[in-house]
């Protein structure tokens, strides 16, 4: 799974990473990214892409509100034929770009949080589906995300039995377009890659709150806070 991740650059950055136009103006610095949470994403709009903040929980107009932390993670064995995701699946796919997220290592009863990132501290893109409802009394757009996951690679076993998928910069423009795809070759893209370079360490317990935030989240954590 992936319930919490860092996004540390601005979103000028991230555009630029992605060659997108930035209409967040954000100026990054969170650390500690929860569902319900809005966040950072990369969509294809029209010929450009966007660098744009969703929230993070998807809520398909035929749901109600109340299930966007339910809808954090979708897991891409089943996104062709689940009714929370299918749609959103064929035609509204997004980028999330992270500095890196966190998973809990279970240690006998204790969990460590570890932080997993790029072995040379590029962003990750991991991928998202998103969708939005109109708010019929105010007029207001409600546009929200979730990412997919998958089965962990050789490196995540050791930590946890899900991951995200991670697309590579080759596969950016497959999985943003919005037209419809061959469904073989986004399920390609869905499959954990071994060729994907991680790194992992473990950080302080400080990140178990989501009312923490700040660059001390991502330090590695003291003798005393790892076993």
């Amino acid at each position: 799974m992936c319930g919490r991740f860092s996004q540390q650059r601005p979103t000028s950055e991230i555009a630029q990473i992605f060659d997108a136009d930035d209409l967040a103006g954000d100026p990054g610095g969170h650390f500690n990214v929860a569902p319900t949470d809005e966040a950072v994403v990369v969509v294809q709009r029209d010929e450009r892409r966007a660098v744009v903040r969703y929230r993070w929980g998807l809520v398909p107009s035929w749901a109600e509100p109340g299930r966007a932390s339910r809808a954090f993670n979708a897991r891409a064995e089943t996104l062709a034929t689940s009714g929370m995701f299918r749609d959103a699946y064929r035609r509204r796919r997004c980028l999330v770009p992270v500095d890196g997220f966190y998973e809990w290592l279970r240690d006998g009863s204790r969990r460590q949080p570890m932080r997993i990132h790029d072995p040379d501290d590029r962003p990750l893109a991991l991928a998202g589906l998103w969708t939005g409802r109109k708010d019929e009394a105010t007029g207001e757009w409600l546009r929200t995300f979730t990412i997919v996951t998958t089965r962990p690679n050789r490196y995540m076993t050791s930590i946890h039995d899900r991951m995200p998928v991670v697309v590579p910069p080759a596969s950016w423009a497959t999985w943003l377009d919005p037209t419809p795809r061959d469904p073989g070759e986004l399920r390609a893209l869905l499959e954990p890659r071994d060729d994907v370079g991680l790194a992992a360490y473990p950080v302080s317990t400080l990140v178990n709150s989501v009312r923490n935030d700040g660059p001390m989240l991502i330090l590695p954590a003291g003798p005393d806070e790892s076993s």
